[in-house]
């Protein structure tokens, strides 16, 4: 399966394509899920509630939010193989992040249940046929097709490993 084309998703995704490259989701596998799992292992315990600036997340709040989107994206992709034929709605990140209990969790704790979701999500792309990775559907007012989430879900947990190493100086 080639990288998704421009039709396969909305343009304010390509920042998160940009971030990857191959030409399919187990490339991406290989290139990208131990770097990601690792990076985020690496970050000491004292440094997780840890923002650079006022009103912005901590690197806790930061890994809920990258484990959120992931699950979202994952649906996406799921529903979409399936022929879902409504249009599935987009999420409030800011709201998500309020909402959700990072600041009160235990750091080692989300890092296994970051492991568990990013084997949940490699395990469902490698169940899905070449016609559903080709599937397309609408997802917060943009095409996207499940090929694209696949790369979206890796970009996306990249975009925020650069800003961890740019703005929190890891």
């Amino acid at each position: 399966m080639p990288r998704p084309s421009a039709t396969e998703y909305g343009k304010p995704h390509q920042t998160y394509l940009n971030y990857t490259s191959g030409k399919d989701y187990a490339i991406l596998v290989q290139q990208y899920n131990e770097r990601i799992i690792e990076f985020w292992a690496a970050i000491p315990t004292e440094k997780v509630n840890y923002t650079y600036a006022p009103d912005k997340w901590t690197i806790k709040q930061m890994f809920q939010h990258v484990i959120d989107t992931e699950r979202i994206f994952a649906y996406r992709a799921l529903v979409l193989s399936r022929k879902e034929p409504s249009a599935l709605i987009g999420f409030d990140e800011n709201e998500y992040a309020k909402n959700a209990t990072a600041l009160h969790r235990n750091w080692k704790d989300m890092l296994v249940e970051w492991r568990v979701v990013r084997q949940s999500t490699n395990l469902l792309f490698a169940s899905f046929t070449d016609a559903q990775i080709k599937e397309v559907g609408l997802a917060s007012g943009y095409p996207v097709s499940v090929n694209a989430l696949g790369f979206l879900i890796f970009g996306h947990a990249l975009h925020h490993l650069h800003i961890l190493k740019e703005r929190y100086a890891l």
